[in-house]
């Protein structure tokens, strides 16, 4: 049985991977075999077992060519990588000539922010029934504090401080910040506590409660910002997090004090924060290109 088969054999018997992984390593080894038999003027075609990390390259440089994104070539050398480490245990070969390559950065995405503008209309809408009272007490929450869902749901009565105007999360890794709450938040969750119904569990201390009187969750959540953004003429595909990019970029936008975001948004590098100013470089650059009367490049003079 050649050494392909064999390989392939081994992932569906002992790694148990799945029909349609196995198909996706089937094709990646045949377009390897495929590259390694092609020739050129400056080469004769080389045996799959006797490629090096000079080959690997190329192969990954040709295909990057022809519009590969980054990540589907990372997941092919992979496939490839392992493909030569069974080879290696099977005797064949003598370097794993995947080894020490890497795979094109894949361009990183700058997160989809509101403007003040869509994010201040998107949380104070007209619903004074509980449920609208709820929605909108969550909204200015996750705006005025930056929080991820998972903090927001968290969140018990005795976890806002009235009188300081401060919340106490707790974040990823277990870990507890402090964070300033706006004066908007601070009553749109007052006007919540007046109308908040008995919790089904007379013990759960749960801040905001679903309609069943449990803890509400995360995707109710979601699919309620989903629903207001779209009564409220929002043209885009807005989600909790997006609120919580759009509390970082305007704070950032406003006061340059990158530290001090880094803090409020709970990340443990400031390389994570650091994405936001990005954002306000872009937000900057519009307004100049708007305004400089020199910014734009005029016609042939």
């Amino acid at each position: 049985m050649p050494l392909a088969e064999q390989y392939l054999a081994y992932l569906q018997f002992e790694k148990r991977l799945s029909p349609r992984t196995i198909e996706n390593y089937r094709r990646d080894l045949h377009d390897l075999a495929t590259f390694a038999a092609s020739s050129d003027d400056v080469r004769r075609a080389t045996p799959i077992d006797r490629l090096g990390s000079n080959d690997i390259r190329r192969f990954l440089a040709a295909i990057h060519s022809k519009g590969m994104s980054p990540k589907a070539i990372s997941r092919l050398l992979s496939g490839w990588r392992g493909y030569f480490r069974y080879a290696l245990k099977q005797g064949v070969g003598s370097i794993n000539p995947c080894d020490g390559v890497r795979a094109p950065k894949a361009e990183k995405r700058l997160p989809r922010t509101l403007s003040p503008d869509e994010a201040v209309r998107l949380v104070t809408f007209d619903d004074d029934t509980p449920t609208g009272i709820r929605d909108r007490a969550a909204f200015e929450m996750l705006y005025s504090c930056g929080l991820r869902i998972a903090e927001l749901v968290g969140l018990n009565l005795d976890s806002i401080d009235y009188a300081s105007r401060e919340v106490r999360v707790l974040g990823k890794g277990n870990k507890t910040r402090i964070i300033p709450v706006g004066e908007p938040a601070i009553a749109a969750v007052k006007q919540w506590l007046d109308v908040r119904p008995t919790p089904k569990n007379p013990s759960d201390l749960a801040l905001f409660l679903g309609t069943q009187g449990k803890r509400i969750a995360a995707s109710v959540l979601q699919s309620r910002i989903k629903r207001w953004a779209k009564i409220q003429g929002l043209d885009v595909n807005v989600h909790p997090h997006m609120l919580r990019h759009s509390f970082a970029s305007h704070v950032l936008q406003s006061s340059g004090n990158l530290r001090a975001v880094q803090e409020m948004m709970g990340h443990a590098s400031i390389a994570s924060t650091q994405v936001y100013t990005h954002l306000d470089f872009q937000h900057l650059a519009k307004v100049y290109d708007a305004a400089h009367p020199r910014a734009k490049k005029k016609g042939n003079t």
